[in-house]
Parts: structure tokens; C-alpha cells; sequence
């Protein structure tokens, strides 16, 4: 397939999946140690997972005008994610070119997009997304792997993985202030797509992550939004970093 024809059937899926996106970055993002959300801002029991993040009951009560009706749109705009989830998929189609992970990537890449969005709400990374991502990303990996003219090995993955995932349980047993467990599930499934390029993408992915969330931070203590002790998300960061890397990896592949 011509190169142009890809990145825009990449974008095109990744605009369809992100706009299924809103109900369920809106579900998950429940402050921790509560469940998961079920009612909309109205108490309207909420209809499955995907979709956009809006309800028709609230809608037809503000229509009537009843008094203290809730908006019917609630959660994230639909919007940022179809556009975040769209360039996100075009990046990588670009990157990686027809080769089969690709096929992986643009699986994973909605996932990647709706952690970041609700780990940024709440400061929360979902065990039904992390633990799936992680495993997701190895079988699809190891089914690639068989695929011909594929670039990358699964058993670099699987060990970027492990390796991953230890580094960052090893940073939460030392500062578990500032490394959340949610981080620790989700380092195993970045390392295993960072894995798949090679130990240079593993490291590039991971030192992007902390580079990223370092200037954050200190953009926010400059601002002064924040001090030196306050408590940042890290996802966005591992996985923005985790995106980056890939890029590069799978460029010079």
C-alpha cells in the first residue's frame, strides 16, 4: 500500500476508535478506592462502555426545561480524542511503514490514548486496561512474530517486559509517593512494545518518560501550581514516552 494511502487509513481508524473513547474514559475515571462509574452527573444508569459520553434522559429533562436538569453531554469531549487517537495511529503508520506490528500499534495506540486521558482525570491507571494492555501487546507480538517480514523479536519484548516492569516495582517500594502500582502494570506493557525494537528503544522510551514528567513538574513548581513533594500522574508520561520511542524504534528498523 502506498505510503500516504496507510497514514491515512491509519488516521481514519484511529478517529472511528477514538470516538468510542468518552463513556468509558468517563466510567473509569472514578477517584481510587471508589467503583467505577455507573450513573451519569443526572443518576441515569449508564448503557455499556463505548461511546460517547452523553445522555439522552438528561438531554430530553433539559429540553423540557426541568428545573436543575443536568447537561446532557458529561466526561471528556468527544473531540480532543477523535483528533489525540487520530494523530497518534497516522505518527505511527508513518513510522512504521506496512510492516505487520503495525497492525499491533494501531490496536494498542486507543488504549494508550483513553489511559493517558483518565490518569490525567484522576490520577488513576485501571487494572482492566493495564493488565489487558500488557497482555494484549505480548500475544499480538508473539503472533506477529510469525508473520513474514515483520521487524523485531518477541523475545526482546518479552524480556523489555520483565525488565521494565521490575524497574519501575523497584521504584515504587522505594517511593511509593511517587511511583503509583498502576505505573508498575503499565511499565509491562510499554516495555514489551518498546521491547519489540530493542534494547537502545527500551532505554529511549523509558529516559523520554522520566524527561517528559520531569519538566512537567518543574513547570508546574515554576508556575507555582505545585511544589517539589507534589504528587504527579505518570502515566501520560510513561506512555508518551513509551510513543516516542516507538516512533524512533520503529523508523530506524
Amino acid at each position: 500500500m502506498n505510503t500516504g494511502l496507510l497514514i491515512i487509513a491509519a488516521a481514519l481508524w484511529g478517529a472511528a476508535a477514538g470516538s468510542f473513547l468518552p463513556r468509558a474514559a468517563y466510567r473509569f475515571s472514578a477517584p481510587a478506592g471508589e467503583p467505577w462509574r455507573k450513573e451519569c452527573p443526572g443518576g441515569h444508569a449508564l448503557k455499556g462502555w463505548l461511546g460517547r459520553a452523553s445522555c439522552p434522559e438528561c438531554a430530553e429533562a433539559a429540553a423540557e426545561g426541568v428545573e436543575g436538569a443536568e447537561a446532557a453531554g458529561y466526561g471528556p469531549r468527544t473531540a480532543p480524542l477523535v483528533i489525540a487517537t487520530a494523530l497518534v495511529c497516522a505518527a505511527l503508520a508513518a513510522a512504521t511503514g506496512p510492516r505487520p506490528e503495525l497492525g499491533v500499534w494501531l490496536l494498542l495506540a486507543p488504549v494508550g490514548v483513553l489511559l493517558t486521558a483518565v490518569d490525567f482525570r484522576v490520577r488513576r491507571l485501571p487494572d482492566p486496561l493495564t493488565l489487558p494492555f500488557a497482555g494484549a501487546a505480548l500475544a499480538l507480538l508473539g503472533l506477529t512474530a510469525l508473520v513474514p517480514e515483520h521487524t523485531g523479536e518477541w523475545t526482546t519484548a518479552l524480556l523489555g517486559s520483565l525488565a521494565l516492569g521490575g524497574g519501575y516495582f523497584v521504584l515504587f517500594l522505594i517511593n511509593p509517593a511517587g511511583m503509583g502500582f498502576g505505573d508498575v502494570k503499565l511499565a509491562l506493557g510499554t516495555g514489551a512494545v518498546l521491547g519489540w525494537y530493542g534494547w537502545p528503544t527500551v532505554m529511549l522510551g523509558t529516559f523520554a518518560g522520566f524527561l517528559l514528567g520531569a519538566l512537567y513538574g518543574g513547570a508546574l513548581v515554576v508556575a507555582r501550581r505545585a511544589s517539589r513533594k507534589t504528587a504527579i500522574a505518570f502515566g501520560p508520561f510513561l506512555i508518551t514516552g513509551a510513543f516516542l520511542g516507538l516512533l524512533v524504534g520503529a523508523y530506524t528498523a
